[in-house]
């Protein structure tokens, strides 16, 4: 069984083209037509990328993990606000698309864009790339396919299938996210070659992305040898990977004309900024490393990475080494090991204040694991007067929630809504801040915030259920101080999770 996130190109050309939205022909596209038709409206282009997010969310191989959902994004704010300057990123879209990247278990060298402005990244992808340019590149790069709307630029022909061949392409794209032999199996005649031609972009396409996404990587402060890096590392893996462990080589192929014109951009750009390895980088790679392949042979091999103690290894190499040894002695039930690992690490990035952070979020969250609730929240220091980063906050939070009455729960509580409030589609703060508040006794403001989780991730049954259940709290009994404001907000969000369903039956 292969989940969403594995099957990710083959199942998002396949989803484009069966799931039948349609288009809004009348909107007049300023973009270069690049040989095809002018797509789709904007609203219908969200609401297509909405629906594939849905399953998505529901994917197995969907990940919430703090840490690396903050590396993303502090990759990807520049970029976006870079693409905004350059004028590539209108107002308009920037406003009206979900600008949401979603991360994936998968082990696998894979990124790719939905329609409507979501992203997809795998952890395979983080654990092989060498600098946060690298990393960047890509994101560009599939950032450059949505603000060009190279996947609504495609979409006209099948605005022509039957009703009786967009059926067949669901039930293909269900397949495919299970088995695809099988999948393919039910794809037949000539709709077999209107899929494939989607399955890729074309030439021009990637072209145009590889244009708008270098100079949007440049202007956002990242250095540019990063796409060619990027291209390199791809180029290498294509001569000996060929067991679909890069998809993103098939799905954005590589070719001797696109990589000849990253090196001759990069030529214009003057030197390198290129630095040493980047030991926050190296950290957060063997991060995903191990959270992605996290079989008893690959841990085992963790452990056992020389670079750790070799006195011809960077820092970096160490620090990742080290990270990815603590980790997975860890997953092993190896706690001794565990530990001497991360004393070492710890160590090892003690002038080093962002390294260090990381090194001691992981030395928090491996006493939560452990149980050590009070050590977690010592070691986290949530005395401090100044607010936590989001992955403190969630990991105070996840300790707190274990430990009887403490001083610290309320204003962690009150750091949480100030999260949401900054980011209302933060699924899990939601989720974490319904729980701390369930242990306080504010049964209304709980289960509005579950309500919420629910919606963040487009689960508009899910989120109908928890507004619902707030209504019938909220009638049974005696509203205290500030949940008449609640009971209100919980009303006209039912309201919305009912309007969503609507829309939802209306697109069948």
């Amino acid at each position: 069984m292969k989940p969403l996130f594995r099957s990710s190109q083959w199942l998002l050309a396949l989803l484009v083209a069966a799931l039948g939205v349609q288009p809004a022909w009348t909107q007049n596209n300023s973009l270069p037509s690049l040989g095809i038709g002018e797509g789709i409206s904007l609203g219908a282009e969200r609401q297509l990328g909405d629906r594939i997010a849905r399953e998505l969310y529901r994917d197995p191989d969907y990940l919430e993990d703090p840490v690396l959902d903050e590396y993303i994004q502090r990759l990807w704010a520049p970029l976006v606000k870079a693409a905004a300057a350059r004028g590539e990123l209108s107002p308009e879209l920037q406003e009206r698309f979900a600008w949401r990247i979603l991360l994936g278990r998968d082990r696998s060298v894979n990124a790719f864009a939905l329609p409507g402005g979501s992203l997809g990244v795998h952890l395979g992808l983080i654990a092989v790339v060498s600098s946060d340019a690298e990393l960047a590149s890509v994101l560009a790069h599939e950032l450059s396919h949505v603000t060009q709307r190279h996947i609504a630029r495609g979409m006209d022909e099948q605005s022509k299938m039957t009703p009786w061949v967009i059926g067949s392409m669901i039930l293909g794209a269900i397949a495919v996210s299970k088995n695809p032999q099988a999948g393919q199996g039910l794809i037949m005649g000539s709709q077999a070659a209107a899929i494939q031609s989607q399955l890729s972009y074309s030439r021009d396409m990637e072209r145009e992305a590889d244009r708008v996404g270098f100079g949007v990587l440049s202007d956002a402060g990242y250095d540019p040898q990063g796409f060619v890096g990027m291209f390199n590392k791809l180029q290498q893996s294509a001569g000996v990977n060929d067991n679909g462990a890069y998809p993103y080589l098939r799905s954005h192929p590589l070719t001797t004309e696109r990589i000849a014109d990253m090196q001759a951009r990069l030529q214009l750009t003057g030197p390198s900024s290129r630095t040493s390895g980047d030991m926050v980088q190296a950290m957060l790679a063997a991060r995903a490393k191990v959270m992605s392949h996290n079989g008893v042979d690959a841990l085992k091999s963790w452990t056992q990475d020389s670079k750790a103690s070799s006195a011809q290894a960077t820092p970096a190499q160490k620090a990742g080494a080290l990270y990815a040894a603590a980790l997975a002695h860890f997953q092993l039930k190896e706690s001794d090991a565990s530990e001497r690992a991360l004393q070492s690490l710890l160590a090892l990035t003690t002038a080093t204040p962002q390294a260090k952070r990381l090194a001691t979020l992981l030395q928090a969250e491996l006493a939560i694991r452990q149980e050590r609730f009070a050590e977690a929240l010592q070691i986290l220091d949530v005395t401090r007067t100044r607010p936590l980063q989001r992955p403190e906050l969630i990991a105070a939070a996840q300790a707190l929630l274990r430990l009887p009455a403490h001083p610290a729960r309320t204003r962690i509580i009150q750091e949480l809504r100030d999260q949401v409030t900054q980011a209302p589609n933060d699924a899990q703060a939601w989720n974490i801040l319904a729980s701390m508040l369930a242990i306080q006794g504010q049964a209304l403001p709980s289960l509005r915030a579950e309500g919420e989780a629910q919606m963040a991730r487009m689960d508009w049954p899910g989120a109908v259920d928890r507004f619902r259940a707030a209504q019938d709290w909220a009638r049974n009994n005696r509203l205290q101080a500030g949940d008449h404001i609640e009971a209100s907000i919980v009303d006209s969000r039912l309201r919305q999770a009912q309007s969503h369903i609507k829309a939802m039956q209306s697109e069948r």
